[in-house]
């Protein structure tokens, strides 16, 4: 199985599957299990979402999986967590499998990821952002969020009930939250405006026009708003290039499950990318 070095020094495990263009996919290829897969389901999250996305693409594509988020969280890196870095993490991916040129999808801050990805190297032949606006992303209100979310892990706010929180009583450490405050706080300055010049692959990104996220107070009250600057800039994004798909009535969750995102990504890519 390859493996790719990444900036902080520690390695990456990649699966590949199938033959065709690359695709670069950063998703956990393991079916999760046991009590997280069980917790996992009742957040409304497919425990094999990683699986099934590879299955529903692999048949046409070269799917490079790589667990960058699970990665993340079992070897924490609080303070270099930047956007440079993680691209450079992620060419080095494409490097271990010999991908000159790739296509890539994320989801969430995975595609905000492949946003500073496009910007950062010629070699996307394609990219698509789900559940992230490529324009007028939610940065600031990201870091509040993040930074609320690591005063809970570091004891400085009150930790939430079980009854309020996703968490139950499984609190993130300190350096797991604390990675994501560094990713945000590099982001302050980011004009995704300007931005959108230096992307030159063709680009797609699509989201669930309920995906808007209200924290409580013990977040500050944020409202992180996913799908309203996609749905109100939708001819503006569309001008800049960008193919937008709206899905109407869902929500984060339930717009990243593969029986949605594969039939998008197979009918765009098809159009897009030659073997």
């Amino acid at each position: 199985m390859p493996e790719a070095t990444l900036h902080d020094g520690s390695s990456i495990e990649i699966e590949v599957h199938g033959s065709g263009p690359t695709l670069l996919l950063p998703v956990n290829p393991q079916p999760v299990t046991g009590a997280q897969a069980e917790a996992m389901q009742q957040w409304g999250v497919d425990p094999a979402l990683g699986h099934s996305l590879i299955k529903g693409l692999s048949d046409t594509y070269r799917v490079i999986a790589f667990d960058y988020e699970g990665q993340c969280f079992r070897t924490p890196k609080p303070d270099t967590l930047t956007p440079a870095n993680v691209a450079s993490d992620f060419l080095a991916v494409a490097d271990a499998v010999g991908a000159e040129c790739f296509a890539y999808y994320g989801y969430s801050w995975l595609a905000l990821i492949g946003l500073q990805l496009a910007i950062r190297t010629e070699r996307l032949s394609a990219l698509i952002m789900g559940g992230f606006p490529p324009l007028g992303g939610p940065y600031e209100e990201m870091l509040r969020v993040t930074t609320a979310t690591y005063e809970i892990a570091s004891g400085v706010r009150a930790v939430p009930s079980a009854e309020e929180s996703a968490w139950s009583g499984a609190v993130p450490s300190e350096d797991q939250t604390r990675q994501f405050v560094t990713l945000y706080q590099a982001l302050q300055g980011f004009d995704d405006r300007a931005a959108q010049a230096q992307i030159t692959c063709p680009r797609l990104c699509f989201v669930g026009s309920a995906d808007e996220n209200k924290y409580d107070e013990h977040w500050g009250n944020v409202l992180v708003s996913l799908a309203g600057p996609i749905v109100r800039r939708k001819a503006e994004l569309q001008e800049l290039g960008w193919a937008v798909r709206i899905l109407d009535g869902l929500d984060h969750t339930q717009a990243m499950q593969a029986k949605q995102v594969v039939p998008i990504l197979r009918s765009w890519l098809a159009s897009q990318l030659r073997s």
